[in-house]
């Protein structure tokens, strides 16, 4: 009954159109949009995911719509666009990359300083030759990821990553690692004088209205949250590393809904504002979404944020080298295309109730639907109204 559950719920579910500005043109390819529908669906069916949140935005015009259940087990619950998710990854690039760019921008933390500089623990063993901007493009030549295990504690923790020796010389290698996220979280809390969690919700959330985005949700936001995994109790960040580390980490643990990343990711396409407020600078934007990384280096990155790498499914195929993204690992995608004033995002608990959930493959499929979705179409095309 579980596994019917969620497809029924999707077949169910009735788009929703919004945010029309009046005197846009119709923005979306009403085959593209069925299409999208369709492969989230099918997804669902084939048990890649119990559910998910579609938000596809163009030129201020948006298509959003919730398929699934948000929960199967012990009890069947539908997915709803309210649905508040553990995005993993993604609170690498809304959280912690910008508020080191805030702090780059008031001349408090510098790119090509060493990260001895603001963390002076992390030292020795190569690790002083290290700098922010390696941590940001993860060229840092630190391992993925601190190994399962180890006491409990915020600082325990720290102090294990500032043990970690490079395997390999700084801008050498791309290597995606949480380790290079952690160090920028905490200095974050260093250089500010605030913990991470603290500095996004009064610097970050709070400016952009983002109501609904924060590190350690309350008991009283449970029936919203989006579960994980079995093991996992709901509201917890599932990423074990941040477990240990109370919930605020650099590289995971944040939570937040579609319509609060769709803010986000307008902000982005509004060069750092979004309606009367300024966030970051643009050249700060241009700074972060364009490429940064060694040019003798394959995979090409952003600071923090994805453009082309081993890593950019869901660019999909259609979306140009230099449109950027991200994606987390519970489920979630980001992707905007500047050139063509376009955002997409889809958010699932994939590992729910376990880690046998994958949309990879379906991650790549939206983002190519999405680009195709974009263009001139005839008076059927969903987002047509004033």
């Amino acid at each position: 009954m579980n596994r019917i559950l969620p497809v029924f719920l999707a077949l169910c579910a009735f788009p929703i159109v919004a945010l029309a500005q009046q005197g846009t043109a119709p923005a979306f390819r009403p085959e593209k949009i069925r299409e999208l529908d369709a492969v989230i669906t099918q997804a669902i069916a084939d048990g890649k995911c119990p559910g998910g949140v579609l938000w596809l935005e163009h030129a201020g015009t948006a298509y959003h719509r919730a398929y699934g259940s948000r929960c199967v087990e012990p009890t069947g619950e539908p997915m709803t666009e309210e649905t508040i998710f553990d995005v993993a990854s993604l609170t690498k690039v809304i959280a912690t990359t910008t508020a080191v760019m805030l702090l780059v921008e008031k001349e408090q933390v510098k790119l090509a300083e060493k990260v001895q500089t603001y963390l002076p623990e992390f030292t020795g063993d190569g690790r002083e030759k290290i700098t922010v901007r390696q941590l940001l493009t993860h060229t840092s030549g630190l391992r993925p990821d601190l190994p399962p295990g180890g006491p409990p504690g915020y600082e325990a923790t720290l102090d294990r990553v500032f043990r970690e020796r490079p395997t390999a010389a700084p801008d050498t290698a791309f290597r995606y690692s949480d380790l290079n996220f952690i160090l920028l979280g905490a200095m974050v809390a260093r250089v500010s004088g605030k913990p991470l969690n603290e500095f996004c919700a009064e610097r970050i959330f709070g400016p952009l209205k983002m109501s609904d985005t924060l590190f350690r949700p309350p008991a009283t936001l449970r029936g919203r949250i989006a579960p994980t995994t079995r093991e996992t109790p709901r509201g917890l960040v599932h990423d074990p590393t941040a477990q240990l580390m109370g919930g605020v980490a650099g590289h995971a643990g944040l939570f937040t809904t579609v319509a609060d990343l769709a803010r986000f990711a307008r902000m982005l396409l509004g060069r750092g504002s979004l309606e009367s407020v300024h966030l970051l600078l643009p050249e700060t934007v241009q700074l972060m979404t364009t490429v940064q990384s060694p040019a003798a280096l394959a995979d090409r990155r952003g600071l923090g944020w994805d453009i082309d790498s081993r890593f950019s499914g869901p660019r999909g195929t259609v979306f140009p080298v230099g449109s950027y993204g991200h994606t987390g690992w519970t489920g979630g995608s980001l992707w905007i295309d500047p050139a063509s004033e376009t955002f997409v995002i889809f958010l699932s608990n994939r590992n729910h109730p376990t880690e046998a959930g994958n949309v990879i493959k379906l991650w790549k499929v939206i983002g190519t639907l999405a680009a195709e979705a974009v263009g001139k179409g005839g008076k059927e095309d969903v987002g047509g109204g004033k």
